[in-house]
């Protein structure tokens, strides 16, 4: 009897890899495949980079993806106030070109839309007429940004 539990446990033992046990303990992701709603969403945008301005793009155009981007049912407003905006300044294109580049194709479609606020674009000295085409002066981001979320738009920073 003893002899016959010794084996259980050593065919146990050797049957489990030991280096799954240490490596992954707890198992695997499982991926979930479904379908979301249509999305309505305002991003509050204050970062002080290219390279967070540029992650903060990538998300917005990931989520803009969901369910074939129906530019009637998706739309994402993009609400900058913060010390990104001297990058869409047109006196700073040379500098910052490949990322306005980058921004401006993303809301050729209809569903990606930048909207700046006036208020902070004049604490950087910039007014509407110094800013990127592609981008609409709001008078105030706070009050834009309550505005769209009173017509269902989610939050998201």
């Amino acid at each position: 009897m003893t002899i016959a539990r010794a084996f259980l446990f050593a065919l146990a033992l050797f049957a489990t890899p030991i280096h799954a046990e240490s490596d992954a303990p707890w198992g695997q992701a499982k991926a979930i495949e479904k379908e979301y709603s249509k999305q309505r969403v305002v991003y509050d945008v204050t970062v002080d980079s290219v390279q967070k301005l540029d992650r903060m793009l990538d998300r917005v155009s990931y989520l803009s993806l969901i369910n074939g981007a129906d530019p009637f049912e998706n739309k994402i407003v993009i609400v900058l106030h913060g010390n990104e905006i001297p990058f869409f300044a047109i006196r700073n294109h040379a500098k910052y070109k490949a990322l306005m580049q980058r921004a401006q194709s993303l809301s050729l479609d209809g569903i990606i839309e930048f909207r700046m606020c006036h208020v902070a674009a004049r604490g950087h000295g910039l007014q509407p007429e110094d800013i990127h085409g592609f981008v609409s002066i709001v008078p105030m981001a706070d009050a834009e940004i309550i505005e769209l979320q009173r017509q269902g738009f989610a939050y998201l920073r």
